[in-house]
């Protein structure tokens, strides 16, 4: 297969109207840590972004940074680190998932595929920082939207559209984002022995409480060890001893619990966020669960009695990770009839690709959602260039 690299904006714009003109599919890739996301794409060439790198625009003052699409993430976090700052959304490399170098892992790579960590329960997602995208159509024309503001209301919203897009409507070529200060330190309460429901109903209480939790996951019992339960605190030290013995006074009723600090805290959460304790081997596939709190430990318990799933949640319970052999529809069918009383959705993360080829990777979707998909295909990438069928077949 060809691989194009092109180093600027002007040099996509030429290998995509190229592309067009042979009516030659192109696979996107920024740092190719994530190709297996999504269903795969028969694809002639790749187009890599691994040169379109550098940050463009850093202004610590306004709390904003932009940089090309196949800037190493590593690269952007470090320059906010050198002022105090972050993004919100604790965005993970999922290199556990994917391999691959995880220094590698782009920023462009993290807004297609609207990537957010455990914070994204207190913070939003990705694209909830995401104020400004250019990239290049399938027509290889570039379009600018957003800018270097938070409120920005001339035409359409296709920051937000662009963001979670895997590719199929343009490829990126710069992100702007929002940032903000980075906390002096965190603290994590983590209890230990609650069953599934136990949990969220702790989870729930210590993220409607007033002393503002950043991160709150259940990773349930498994080889001997216990169940854990982690509710995340962030901000001064001077708050820490106060806001850590006010939440656990708050979250009694569940029993006593421990408090991890500074690094310990971040690097227990760092492992959350890229699935560490879900501990998949490669011939499992994962998926990723959404649904409302109160209704996860149900669902979670119905999948693993058909499945035998390996599972744990994140974002309060509105998320669960699981871990299923990767055979036959790789768990999908009961992963969804557990979902079709409680509400949610499914998408496989991870699975060979002869089984992504197969499943609907992705939620299927109403007839009125799909044919407003199409259209948008239609207009923004008419003859199906830029990663034909990632997300479903025939868009």
């Amino acid at each position: 297969m060809a691989q194009y690299t092109p180093d600027s904006e002007a040099a996509v714009e030429e290998i995509v109207r190229a592309a067009r003109a042979r009516s030659e599919p192109l696979e996107i890739a920024g740092g190719g840590g994530k190709l297996a996301l999504g269903r795969p794409v028969q694809a002639a060439a790749t187009l890599s972004l691994g040169k379109l790198a550098g940050i463009t625009l850093y202004e610590p003052s306004e709390l904003v940074i932009a940089a090309r699409a196949g800037t190493p993430l590593a690269e952007i976090e470090a320059r906010l680190k050198q002022q105090g700052q972050r993004l919100p959304f604790d965005p993970p490399r999922l290199h556990r998932l994917y391999g691959g170098d995880p220094d590698k892992a782009s920023i462009g790579a993290v807004v297609a595929c609207n990537l957010s960590g455990p914070r994204r329960v207190h913070a939003g997602a990705a694209r909830d920082s995401l104020i400004g995208v250019r990239f290049v159509n399938g027509a290889g024309e570039t379009v600018k939207s957003g800018g270097r503001v938070m409120k920005n209301v001339t035409g359409l919203d296709l920051v937000k559209l662009m963001s979670g897009a895997f590719g199929t409507l343009g490829v990126l070529t710069e992100v702007t984002f929002k940032a903000l200060p980075a906390p002096e330190t965190e603290a994590t309460l983590v209890f230990e022995g609650l069953e599934d429901h136990q949990a969220v109903a702790c989870l729930s209480a210590g993220l409607g409480s007033p002393w503002e939790v950043t991160g709150a996951a259940h990773l349930p019992a498994v080889a001997g060890a216990p169940a854990r339960t982690l509710l995340r605190l962030e901000g001064f030290e001077t708050q820490m001893a106060y806001r850590g013995k006010a939440l656990g006074d708050a979250l009694a009723g569940f029993g006593g619990c421990e408090i991890l600090r500074g690094a310990d805290s971040a690097a227990r959460w760092a492992a959350i966020g890229e699935l560490e304790p879900l501990a998949a081997h490669d011939d499992e596939a994962v998926w990723k669960i959404s649904t409302t709190p109160d209704k996860a430990p149900e669902v979670a318990a119905a999948i693993r009695d058909a499945t035998g799933a390996r599972l744990y949640y994140d974002w309060g319970g509105g998320l669960i990770w699981g871990a299923v052999p990767a055979e036959g529809d790789a768990g999908g069918s009961a992963i969804r009839a557990a979902l079709s009383d409680a509400g949610g959705h499914a998408t496989c993360m991870r699975a060979p690709g002869e089984i992504r080829a197969a499943i609907a990777v992705f939620e299927p979707r109403p007839e009125p959602v799909m044919a407003l998909t199409r259209k948008l295909k239609e207009t923004f990438d008419p003859d199906r260039v830029l990663n034909p069928g990632r997300m479903y077949a025939g868009v």
